[in-house]
């Protein structure tokens, strides 16, 4: 008897479906650009702790209630310098970027909602705030939800179309956005190399996963990551495995960036590399988020079938 949660094991499976990128391309690149500076836990915003995640000390210093200055200046750090030398980097090569946007953050520096908006980049809404939406209500989280997108229009003149939480979401956070109604698209998915659909409550939904290998996170784990050249030499293999495979079955990569961690020079030089090695091949699209969910939604519309049923996984006691 199938019981627990619903997942899907198979996906694709050997029958992956013959994708065709814009310009016959044989992969679709895409770069995130992580906006959470102002938005992570704060005493001063009646958090009960300090943040602890994603910065140079990874779990923090401080006691809890107590303000961490340190990591305070280090999250500072990404809005203040790190992003606008991202900005730079993307702009010098003429690269469209998706911005996965925590709306207060975008609420208190005006000057990089403004820039986002000059330089025609997509949002992605990253919450509220960057907490965790698992360990929320489902009340509280459908609040949430709907005063980012409010947030977010009010900041830009336009709702957010895509969506995708801090690390995970809730075992509610995508039915709260398919009944919200006005999202295209959640990332908040790690398991396949292309975007797929899945039915929520019998409506159709558009999956666009996102990746956490390919990702300067590992500069804010201990021991993972320590250099520019070692991030750059890890997207340089999975973008070279990934264009010989496209030859015959086109995928997608996704490389996720944080103003505060990559944006520091020393990391920073190994972005740039990795940018400059993409330019060299041809039939590479480099796209936003939200084109690729739309090429997707054109060419390769919602059909049920068995690919689209979910398998709901035994439990194992």
């Amino acid at each position: 008897m199938w019981q627990g949660p619903e997942r899907d094991f198979v996906g694709y499976g050997r029958e992956v479906p013959k994708v065709d990128w814009p310009g016959g391309a044989r992969i679709a690149l895409q770069f995130v650009v992580n906006y959470e500076e102002g938005s992570e836990y704060s005493t001063l915003d009646g958090d009960p702790h300090a943040e602890t995640g994603l910065s140079e000390v990874p779990g923090g210093r401080t006691m809890r209630g107590e303000r961490d200055l340190a990591i305070e200046s280090m999250y500072e750090y990404g809005s203040r310098a790190g992003v606008w030398r991202l900005f730079r980097i993307f702009s010098e090569r003429d690269l469209p970027v998706t911005i996965f946007a925590c709306a207060q953050a975008l609420e208190r520096n005006p000057e990089v909602s403004g820039e986002i908006l000059r330089r025609e980049y997509d949002i992605c809404c990253h919450g509220l705030r960057w907490i965790e939406h698992f360990k929320l209500s489902e009340a509280k989280e459908r609040e949430q939800i709907r005063e980012a997108v409010r947030s977010v229009e009010r900041l830009t003149g336009s709702r957010p179309l895509g969506w995708y939480c801090r690390y995970g979401p809730s075992v509610n956070t995508r039915r709260i956005l398919v009944e919200e109604g006005g999202f295209l698209y959640d990332s908040d998915s790690y398991n396949d190399d292309l975007p797929y659909w899945t039915l929520v409550e019998g409506k159709p939904h558009l999956v666009v996963p996102y990746a956490l290998d390919t990702n300067d996170v590992k500069f804010g784990v201990a021991g993972s990551i320590g250099t520019g050249n070692q991030f750059f030499s890890y997207l340089k293999d999975s973008f070279d495995l990934l264009y010989r495979e496209g030859a015959k079955t086109p995928k997608m990569m996704s490389v996720g960036l944080h103003a505060r961690l990559i944006g520091r020079p020393g990391r920073a030089a190994g972005l740039r590399r990795f940018l400059d090695h993409v330019l060299d091949h041809h039939r590479v699209w480099i796209g936003r988020r939200i084109d690729i969910a739309r090429h997707w939604l054109d060419h390769h519309p919602f059909s049920k079938n068995p690919r689209t049923e979910v398998v709901r996984a035994p439990i194992v006691r």
